[in-house]
């Protein structure tokens, strides 16, 4: 049997609550990709050119440090959730994708989102993960069910 992680990162709880299900319904390990310096309402305007999420997301070498290191040596699957911001995952997950050896192991990102996929952020933390295998992830609603959730989980 695979021993899976669900890390995420969640802006506004969204994601948080679609990771703990899924965590809970698969019996898998749960990680909170938290950022060392939270955000707050006005760093996620993303109306505002000048807002944290915006900068962050205009300069494609941002790493925004976290608040503890993952270790995922003890995983084979690590399942990466977040919300989807400019069409792709959001810096903080580049830096999560960058902290940790995740050679050998198969990594499947999932995002929460009213409508946007995931874009290329399967590509992009496949290059930021060179030796692991990344695969196509999914889009779950905030009213994702438990089945759904522990289905797709153990598929890998």
């Amino acid at each position: 049997m695979k021993k899976i992680l669900v890390s995420y990162f969640s802006a506004s709880g969204v994601t948080a609550k679609v990771a703990d299900k899924m965590a809970k319904a698969a019996g898998a390990d749960l990680f909170e990709i938290a950022p060392a310096q939270p955000y707050t309402k006005a760093d996620l305007n993303w109306m505002d050119k000048q807002s944290r999420s915006s900068v962050e997301m205009k300069d494609r070498s941002c790493r925004p440090a976290m608040a503890a290191k993952p270790d995922v040596s003890a995983y084979d699957v690590i399942l990466v959730g977040f919300p989807v911001w400019w069409y792709r995952e959001p810096s903080i997950i580049d830096t999560f994708m960058e902290s940790a050896d995740f050679t050998g192991k198969t990594v499947v990102p999932f995002c929460t989102s009213g409508g946007s996929g995931l874009g290329d952020s399967a590509k992009n933390m496949q290059a930021l993960a060179p030796g692991a295998k990344v695969r196509d992830g999914k889009r779950f609603s905030a009213s994702a069910s438990s089945d759904e959730l522990k289905k797709w989980a153990e598929q890998f």
